[in-house]
């Protein structure tokens, strides 16, 4: 049946472009709906990446859960997750956007129940990885729809601009989420609110949203996809893991050299088939490639940073983990108010400018950050991250609309899964990289500091490990020696993370020379806006249960 006030269209009898709802090229008029809609369903997923950290010392408790059980906890989502994303993006081109989207929620849904009724550590850490898999469905989907329902380039921007706003505010909104439920329910309850939000996505999905795919009908890549996936998994892994056994450790590198190989035999394969899953040469395109790389070294500054603010504002300023996620809100509010606003400015004047922009504020922001000592204030951490989120901001949405619109539309599920890709690399090579800068400088500091103290050296290599363990002897000790102890391992976090955040400094700053050295000034012409360009068969019939699927 038909939406009150909207035309019932067959694409049997009625061809359209997409995001078009007549032949007279009007656009559909229920695409702002609808791209509400899809934000949904992206904030959940992203949410997803950081919610459960608040929830780690409560599974130390109720599960019996070991550092391992913790450390897989969280990254069998981020595995799964990223190393599917290509794949799945691949398969919504070729079978439907919309079915792809939903069919991944489902899926995530399903997990979600599992995750919040496992009652050990390993059922818990298989219920997460199951939800990665959702998630890879679900995000690329989302941004490849909106290339489906946005033919205008003009609007299309715009809505890039806020999901790249709600993508960023996911992000910050987990731990908060995450804080506020566990003060007042039980763990699992972190995992069963996904379950009325996808339930709401999915309805409100099959009314309002449009079927897109692919019109060739071309065979499907299986090679290039086991290949995606081994590429990924192989490099996360490495990355995830290497602060923790080295980066000299022999499975450390056999896993990055593996993940070189494999990227070399995937690149291989792509380009020798007439079909293949992801065109390599789209990254001969310097608005497709410099724009992904923006992506991933603003992420790296984004995710790092986000690591070690959280740390700084539970162990050194003294937040409990809600009080913690409250005062990073500010970077999500930030995001969600300027990231539309950005779309405007690249109108204005072009992508280049805006990027590069960004990534220098995003630079001013950690250089502020590294400036903080063991007596600085939130007041301070708080103007820092200010600086941080705008230039972030100003990053996210025109980078995105870079990559998105650098691509023919009928490979929109591909591209945004490269969008997406880069994101989570970048991301977990931030916490990855400084993570281990703050570990090196912290244990070093601390055993400056600590040299001809009254303390056995067992307790000062323990000491030595973290912030939590020295805070924790601190407080066993007692008197002035505890006093001692707790100070100077606050002052060698802060200053370690002042190295930390001084990296991330430099990555942005190259990321500004990347994006001036290749962005284009203004975007070119979409391929699928001009008359005559191909565009990706669109069903805009308003989606019900017995609505026919559109013909490819």
């Amino acid at each position: 049946m038909a939406l009150a006030g909207v035309p019932y269209l067959n694409m049997e009898t009625l061809p359209v472009r997409i995001g078009t709802s007549g032949p007279d090229g009007a656009p559909d008029p229920r695409r702002w709906m609808a791209l509400a809609v899809l934000c949904l369903s992206l904030v959940l997923i992203v949410l997803d990446n950081t919610v459960l950290n608040v929830a780690l010392p409560t599974l130390v408790r109720e599960l019996g859960a070991t550092t391992t059980d913790l450390q897989w906890m969280v990254d069998a989502y981020v595995i799964v997750f990223a190393g599917l994303l290509l794949c799945a993006g691949a398969l919504g081109d070729r079978f439907g956007r919309r079915r792809a989207l939903q069919a991944g929620l489902v899926v995530f849904a399903i997990a979600s129940g599992l995750a919040a009724l496992s009652g050990t550590s390993g059922q818990l850490i298989g219920a997460r990885a199951v939800m990665g898999l959702g998630a890879a469905f679900v995000m690329p989907a989302t941004l490849s729809i909106i290339i489906a329902l946005f033919k205008n380039p003009v609007e299309r921007a715009r809505a890039i601009a806020i999901w790249a706003g709600m993508a960023g505010m996911g992000v910050a909104l987990g731990p908060v989420v995450g804080g506020w439920l566990l003060e007042h329910y039980w763990w699992g309850s972190v995992f069963l609110i996904n379950l009325p939000i996808v339930l709401l996505a999915l309805v409100s999905g099959r009314l309002l949203l449009p079927e897109s795919r692919d019109p060739s009908e071309t065979r499907l890549d299986v090679t290039g996809a086991v290949l995606s996936v081994a590429t990924i998994g192989a490099l996360l892994w490495a990355i995830i893991e290497a602060p923790v056994r080295g980066w000299t450790d022999p499975l450390t590198v056999v896993s990055f050299l593996g993940a070189v190989v494999l990227l070399g035999v995937f690149i291989w394969w792509e380009r020798r088939i007439p079909h293949p899953m992801l065109d390599v040469a789209f990254f001969a395109d310097p608005r497709f490639s410099a724009a992904s790389a923006s992506i991933a070294l603003v992420f790296f500054a984004l995710f790092g940073s986000f690591f070690l603010f959280t740390q700084l504002l539970q162990f050194v300023l003294g937040y409990s983990a809600l009080e913690a996620g409250l005062r990073l809100l500010p970077i999500s509010l930030v995001m969600g108010v300027v990231s539309p606003i950005s779309a405007r400015l690249v109108e204005r004047i072009g992508t280049k400018v805006v990027v590069t922009a960004g990534l220098v504020v995003a630079a001013l922001g950690l250089v502020l950050a590294s400036t903080l000592d063991a007596g600085s204030g939130y007041g301070s951490l708080l103007v820092a991250m200010l600086v941080l989120a705008l230039g972030i901001s100003l990053v996210m949405a025109p980078a995105t609309e870079s990559v998105m619109g650098s691509l023919p539309p009928a490979k929109a599920g591909v591209g945004s899964a490269v969008n997406d890709t880069t994101r989570e690399l970048g991301g977990a090579l931030g916490v990855a990289v400084l993570g281990s800068l703050l570990a090196s400088g912290y244990a070093s500091s601390m055993a400056t500091s600590l040299r001809g103290l009254p303390v056995p050296s067992e307790t000062l290599a323990v000491a030595g490990e973290s912030l939590g363990a020295a805070l924790g002897l601190a407080a066993g000790m007692g008197g002035p020696l505890g006093e001692s102890v707790a100070l100077a391992a606050r002052t060698a976090f802060v200053d370690a993370m002042g190295t930390g955040v001084l990296a991330a400094a430099g990555v942005a700053l190259v990321g500004a020379v990347v994006a001036v050295a290749f962005l284009p000034g203004k975007a070119r012409a979409v391929s699928g806006d001009e008359p005559g360009d191909d565009v990706a068969v669109v069903d805009l019939t308003p989606a019900t249960a017995d609505a026919a699927p559109a013909p490819a």
